[in-house]
């Protein structure tokens, strides 16, 4: 049976002489992996359409064990990430964390929209499709999109810090995060904020400083893999 899915592509692979295996993050079902049947081939129509950050329409054939992908029609493929390393590299990040944190047969609209979101801003456009806000070209630096990624992806997979009104501090379940009153604002406005508002805002770099510390803790003791693109980030 053949369906349609609005998506991304998260990795692939070499499988064989001239395939691939794909895998993809969609709104409707999750991510799941797909094969892309002689996609190597020089002339393929699959070849292009099948790398990391393609977005856009996915016609795959379901089949009793396995999908295929028979034909994709993109809408962006964010070139821009490919003539810098390291935004490269911070983008392919981002893949793996949506990777990690989706699974087959979930819904993933907010997640696939955080991710497209994010790469976008990484292409220093800072303005994701249909946003509205005055400050959607605001340009942000790497390390604050990449921040204001992981703890909004944490948040939607029902991992959040808690405000206290008390302490008028952002807490989580092993102690209070001690930040100035400007960082707290941050962070209450990376977990509150529309998706297509969240990329269009910067901090001071004592802000940046914080967020930093407080986003990588929470991070860390919320996730238990290795993300293999970090290491070319180091």
């Amino acid at each position: 049976m053949k369906e349609r899915y609005v998506g991304i592509v998260l990795s692939s692979a070499t499988i064989g002489e001239y395939d691939k295996r794909v895998v993809l993050l969609t709104k409707e079902n999750g991510r799941f992996s797909a094969f892309a049947r002689g996609a190597r081939r020089p002339k393929s129509p699959l070849s292009a359409v099948t790398e990391p950050f393609c977005f856009g329409e996915f016609y795959v054939f379901r089949g009793r064990d396995s999908y295929t992908i028979e034909e994709v029609r993109v809408e962006n493929f964010f070139p821009e990430l490919r003539t810098d390393l390291d935004r490269l590299y911070m983008g392919l990040y981002f893949c793996e964390v949506a990777d990690y944190f989706t699974r087959e047969g979930m819904s993933a609209r907010s997640e696939l929209e955080l991710l497209y979101r994010a790469l976008d801003a990484l292409t220093e456009t800072g303005a994701g499709p249909g946003s509205d806000s005055d400050n959607s070209n605001i340009l942000i630096p790497p390390e604050l999109i990449r921040r204001v990624y992981e703890l909004r992806m944490l948040a939607i997979s029902g991992y959040a810090p808690h405000y206290s009104e008390e302490e008028k501090c952002w807490r989580d379940d092993i102690g209070m995060w001690k930040l100035s009153e400007t960082a707290a604002y941050a962070v209450g406005q990376i977990l509150t904020r529309p998706l297509r508002e969240l990329f269009t805002f910067k901090t001071s770099d004592a802000v940046l400083g914080e967020l930093n510390t407080c986003v990588e803790r929470f991070f860390r003791k919320n996730t238990d893999k290795h993300f293999r693109s970090l290491d070319a980030l180091a």
